[in-house]
Formats: C-alpha cells, structure tokens, sequence
C-alpha cells in the first residue's frame, strides 16, 4: 500500500488517479485525519505527500511523517511536500523573488534517475510563492532547477527521499507521468 497525504489541494484526486496507474493500493488520507500511529500500523510501502495551499508548519502530519519515514522507506514530496523535505534536510523555506501561480516554467536537469528519458529541458506548471534557499549547505542533491537557478527538484544523498516544486499531475507539465513512473522505478 502507498499512502498519499493529501495537504488539501485541489488537484490530489488527479495524483492520485496517476499514481493508480503505477500502484493499486494508493490510499489518499487528509493530513489531520490520520494520525502518525494509524499509519504506521498500515505499514505502507511509500508515501507521497502531495501539493497544498499551506506552509510545511501547517500541514497536518506532514511534518511528523517525514520525521518518522524518511529513512524507511520512500518518499516523494510535491509542491508543499518538496517544502517539507527540504526544510526537515536543513534548507531554508523563503519567499520567491515572483510568485509563480498557474504558469509554466522551462526546467533544466541532467537526464539522470527521476529525470531519465526526459528531454533536458522541458515545461512544467508551477503554483507556489515559497522557494528552497540554502540548499547547498544541506544533503540534498539537486536535480533540477529553473533558468532563474531556483530549486525545482532534488533526491538526498543517502534517504530514499525525492523532492519535486513542480506540479508533475497537471496535464500542462510535460513528461509528469514519466517523471513519477521513473521515481516508482529507481525503488524497485
């Protein structure tokens, strides 16, 4: 069983639907409707935790799960999760230099692991205002980043753990079901 933690986005219900294609068991829990203990009784084999409109402090579980999971087992953060990875890594969470809600941006990364078979640019849709700053000094890898050399993606160094800013479920990011079926992959 995967466990998607569902941070109150509007769109979790099209994550989940993709992750469907790649896993059976995807079960969605609202992030104040479980509890740590619930989920880890459910011994679940991921967790994803999806996009929302909040910071990382106010995201239910969130925060809790990671703590717990991160060296366990995998995890992907998208969006709000992507935030939290990287604030639980030791980055810091600031405002962005322009807020991005419902545009596209170009993404560059190198073609390896969750990138791989993907062009080495291409366009994803973006929703937030907070960006990761100070990464370098963590340890996280980074994986991909705007043209403006900010933050889009990255894997830590030793935990199963993948970060994505970018929304891969929406239908105007190019290559988003190949970018989860290569994180479902390099697990396996």
């Amino acid at each position: 069983m995967w466990a998607l933690i569902d941070n109150y986005d509007s769109f979790t219900h099209i994550l989940h639907h993709y992750l469907l294609q790649l896993q059976t068991d995807v079960v969605v829990f609202r992030n104040d409707a479980i509890t740590l203990q619930e989920l880890i009784k459910l011994n679940p084999e991921r967790i994803i935790i999806s996009p929302g409109p909040q910071t990382p402090k106010e995201a239910g579980i969130t925060n809790e799960v990671i703590r717990h999971f991160v060296t366990r087992i995998p995890i992907l953060g998208i969006c709000l999760g992507h935030q939290a990875l990287g604030e639980y890594f030791g980055a810091e969470l600031a405002l962005a230099s322009k807020p991005v809600h419902g545009n596209t941006s170009s993404i560059i990364h190198n073609g390896e692991g969750l990138f791989k078979e993907i062009p080495a640019s291409f366009n994803a849709m973006r929703y937030h205002s907070l960006i990761l700053k100070h990464w370098e000094v963590t340890s996280v890898i980074p994986l991909a980043f705007t043209p403006e050399n900010e933050l889009m993606a990255f894997r830590h160094e030793v935990y199963p753990a993948t970060g994505i800013q970018f929304h891969p479920e929406s239908i105007l990011t190019e290559y988003g079901m190949q970018l989860l079926r290569n994180w479902d992959e390099s697990f396996k």
